[in-house]
């Protein structure tokens, strides 16, 4: 009988697990509670009604319907129990396994202030990017119908908290949906007077950049007529708006859209994981790893991705924290996968090393950052030459042929046109 392998999670770093035991001898079990795996770094794009989300998600059967050993089971996992080997299910069955690779990701974080949810959701799902979109057009629905002045321009003052990569590609294309794609299209409002104001707790924006590169976002924002204020921390957040203390003290503001980009944690599943293992989470709910991407104590379980605390560790170098991005996701699946089949064959597993190839953000039309690291050095570029290199770097790493060029056609349609195809909202009514 074939080992048993059960991979939880098929975001960037369960996919790449699961095909890097493509015709090993193993059995495997791939569960998910989501019948897709999406393409988080587009998920913005269908938030703002740039893309429609087929375009940056593809069914999970169909991803490994050539791949005959892998079986798809629809389901979430609710805690796992590492006595016996076995997953528990929200509907109560339970999974076997005899190697275990976890890769559940991570969930929004309000730093303790959950009720804000209701009032600034987050970005991490296809639901998430749906009631993003609903939330952002109903808004100049209402502000078209609205008589009174003050409470018009409420309807049009767009808030997103955090400027990281996600806040600044959310503001950016939020700015550009008000001034180059909605005018013309509404008789009694001025969608161009729509106030876009990203707040950062940070002395800058995108933090985890080069200095000069988070300057030249800056600049470019700013000319994107987005409303940056750094050194911001929000205190409430309510239906008609926020509290914010800045430089000048304690502020409101009035909003029918905000939106939170500010902070990850990791899913429940793994602050239960680490309990049952006798570990200790970090701040983020992460599961602390050893060099090989296992649990001490438990070398058939692996934890990767977001979910996972790892550190990349190069022979002469101290060990140094692995990012939570999607390249770091996917190449801790493939070593996870490498390390599996080293300990069935009896040999040494190996510590995890991470390749840092750079970080890209977009900022809106013609407008980006660029950092990749080089052999050479590090090579960073700002304005419409990253723009370009963003756009055909995502296209190129989406999932399958369809989705590449469908993503190609809707791009190019919208940058000839400024039209933005998936604007469709289904619910109505107001939440």
């Amino acid at each position: 009988m074939q080992p048993r392998v059960l991979i939880i999670g098929c975001g960037f770093g369960g996919l790449e697990a699961a095909r890097a035991l493509q015709g090993s001898s193993v059995d495997v079990t791939v569960v998910d509670r989501n019948n897709h795996h999406l393409f988080q770094p587009l998920l913005y794009q269908v938030a703002t009604a740039g893309l429609s989300a087929p375009s940056i998600a593809a069914p999970i059967r169909s991803l490994f319907r050539r791949q005959g050993q892998v079986t798809i089971l629809l389901g979430e996992v609710l805690d796992i129990d590492v006595t016996r080997r076995q997953a528990r299910l929200k509907d109560g069955q339970c999974l076997s396994y005899e190697h275990l690779i976890v890769a559940a990701g991570a969930t929004h974080a309000y730093f303790g202030h959950e009720d804000w949810a209701a009032h600034a959701p987050g970005l991490k799902t296809l639901s998430d990017a749906f009631e993003i979109r609903r939330r952002l057009l109903l808004a100049f629905e209402a502000a078209e119908r609205e008589d009174d002045p003050q409470r018009r321009a409420d309807l049009l003052r767009f808030v997103v908290i955090g400027a990281g990569p996600t806040g600044v590609e959310l503001a950016g294309t939020m700015a550009e949906i008000a001034r180059h794609t909605l005018p013309g299209e509404f008789r009694r409002i001025d969608t161009r007077s729509a106030k876009i104001i990203l707040i950062e707790g940070g002395e800058r924006v995108l933090a985890s950049m080069p200095s000069a590169l988070s300057q030249s976002a800056q600049r470019q924002l700013q000319a994107l007529g987005v409303d940056l204020r750094l050194h911001t921390r929000v205190s409430a957040i309510d239906a008609r708006g926020l509290d914010a203390s800045g430089p000048e003290g304690p502020y409101r503001i009035d909003s029918s859209c905000v939106v939170w980009a500010a902070g990850v944690a990791a899913v429940p599943l793994g602050r239960q994981l680490a309990q049952a293992c006798a570990l200790v989470p970090d701040r983020a709910g992460r599961v602390p790893v050893q060099p090989d991407l296992s649990l001490a104590g438990h070398p058939e379980i692996q934890v990767i991705g977001d979910l996972a605390a790892a550190h990349s560790h190069v022979p002469g170098q101290p060990p140094t924290p692995v990012p939570g991005v999607s390249p770091a996701a996917k190449q801790m699946g493939r070593a996870a996968a490498a390390n599996l089949l080293r300990r069935l064959s009896g040999r040494a597993t190996r510590a995890f090393r991470y390749r840092d190839f750079g970080n890209l953000a977009t900022l809106g039309r013609h407008s980006a950052v660029v950092d990749l690291g080089t052999p050479l050095g590090p090579l960073r570029f700002s304005g419409y030459p990253a723009w370009l290199f963003w756009l055909f770097a995502h296209v190129y790493f989406l999932i399958g042929f369809r989705n590449r060029l469908v993503v190609l056609l809707d791009w190019a349609w919208a940058y000839w046109t400024h039209e933005r195809h998936a604007r469709v909202v289904s619910d109505l009514r107001p939440r």
